[in-house]
């Protein structure tokens, strides 16, 4: 009776992790804003529209994947005529490249709710493999991915001829983000509960 009972615990226990999953975006709680330096001052901006794809559980975070994805012309920089000079041929070149793309390839934990993100980010038909710092906490039935990372445009083309000069516009992009996401229902958090296998 008493290796039954403690057979129900573990089941009980692993069922319980398996439903701790977190990836379904909440896009009117989430924000992706940047703030970049023009002639030393910054210019704050935003994204409005942009799309996640997850699947992180905090107690499993190594098993964690997903995406996220950018439409580049929802840019807001404040000014309409800095809006549409972002989405020409010089910067985003929107027209030829609408979307930008970070993939999670993996989360490490550091200890106290903070995490690494990697993965290859595409702007521009160019991919860079990242870091991005995160945390993560969970408030109201929602699981918060907050973190900040420094975009260095150059090294993906963005801001060419006289913008292509650091000292008028700065290398370094600060990127902010906080991502707001629903739970997974158990048969989807059950992926990011146990480890991918090996091929």
């Amino acid at each position: 009776m008493r290796h039954f009972i403690l057979l129900c615990l573990s089941l009980l226990a692993s069922t319980t992790t398996l439903g701790a999953g977190f990836g379904i975006l909440v896009g009117e709680k989430s924000h992706l804003d940047f703030v970049s330096k023009q002639m030393g001052v910054p210019v704050n901006g935003k994204f409005q529209r942009f799309q996640a794809e997850l699947n992180f559980d905090p107690l499993h975070p190594g098993a964690a994947r997903g995406n996220v994805v950018v439409e580049l012309a929802s840019i807001d920089t404040g000014s309409a005529e800095a809006n549409d000079e972002v989405k020409g041929k010089d910067w985003f070149f929107v027209k030829n490249f609408p979307l930008a793309r970070l993939e999670i390839r993996s989360v490490k934990a550091l200890g106290g709710n903070r995490f690494e993100i990697r993965g290859p980010l595409l702007i521009r038909n160019v991919t860079r493999d990242i870091v991005v710092a995160a945390t993560f906490r969970e408030e109201n039935g929602l699981g918060l991915f907050a973190g900040t990372y420094v975009l260095k445009r150059l090294d993906f083309g963005i801001g060419a001829g006289e913008w292509g000069d650091p000292d008028t516009v700065a290398n370094e992009v600060e990127v902010r983000f906080t991502l707001a996401l629903r739970p997974l229902p158990p048969a989807r958090a059950a992926t990011s509960a146990s480890p991918p296998k090996k091929k």
